[in-house]
């Protein structure tokens, strides 16, 4: 029998229910999960895996961002705080939080994005998410910046019926503090 999954909208969400998701995440990133990188993954949808026990085992959220190509604003669902209780990996868990939020994105978004580390990345491409190969950019409060440490890491879902976006052209985020993407 596979682990029960919930979804939830952050405001659906009890302060102990939040800290169990935080301490998983502090879990799974090796105590790398900064407190903006908490604040993103907030204000969406979240997928929570509890295992026969009721413990927190795997989470991913989807957000709302805007971006823009090639004189066309996009609503993006922006994937963020998937992690996956370290016992726990190779379970299948990750994937299953991303065929939720998948769906998610299909049915409210134009497209989905993310930037994935190096260990994330084999999933996401698995799942058909492609490597954006272009320049992506934010604009921030002094107008519009390139990212060049998300070249290379930022992934598109494209959602059925409407085709990514051109290379030609960059990527241009919303701004926000910390990691951009």
């Amino acid at each position: 029998m596979s682990d029960p999954l919930r979804t939830a909208h952050t405001f659906e969400l009890d302060p102990a229910t939040l800290g169990e998701i935080r301490a998983l995440l502090d879990d799974a990133f090796d105590g790398a999960f900064s407190d903006e990188d908490w604040t993103h993954g907030l204000g969406g949808v979240h997928v929570l895996v509890r295992d026969g026990t009721g413990a927190l085992v795997a989470h991913g959220s989807v957000i709302q961002r805007r971006l823009t190509h090639a004189g066309r604003s996009y609503r993006v669902g922006y994937v963020e705080a998937v992690g996956v209780r370290p016992d726990r990996r190779g379970d299948g868990l990750g994937g299953r939080v991303l065929e939720v939020l998948e769906r998610v994105i299909a049915r409210a978004y134009d497209v989905g994005a993310l930037s994935a580390s190096d260990s994330g990345a084999r999933l996401y491409r698995s799942r058909g998410w492609h490597l954006w190969q272009s320049r992506v950019e934010a604009l921030s409060p002094d107008g519009i910046v390139r990212l060049p440490e998300e070249e290379g890491t930022t992934y598109l879902w494209p959602v059925p019926d409407l085709e990514l976006p051109s290379a030609d052209d960059a990527l241009v985020f919303d701004w926000r503090d910390g990691d951009v993407l």
